[in-house]
């Protein structure tokens, strides 16, 4: 997921997509443990979009404070 991409979305949608992203984590590291996991950089690629989902959040939220 591109920073364009999260950038465009609402509070609630960046928040529904956090939520996804860290269901999505849950789900491949069950998949890794189990051995049924093909691609282990799906794992970290996940991982940095729920950074980058995290850090839209903080930047919306400091910008609501100060604005």
């Amino acid at each position: 997921m591109k920073a364009s991409e999260i950038k465009d979305l609402s509070m609630e949608e960046m928040l529904r997509k956090l939520d996804d992203l860290k269901e999505g984590l849950f789900n491949l590291r069950f998949q890794h443990e189990t051995g049924q996991l093909e691609n282990p950089q799906k794992m970290k690629q996940t991982k940095r979009d729920i950074a980058r989902v995290k850090t839209f959040i903080k930047q919306s939220e400091l910008n609501k404070e100060t604005g």
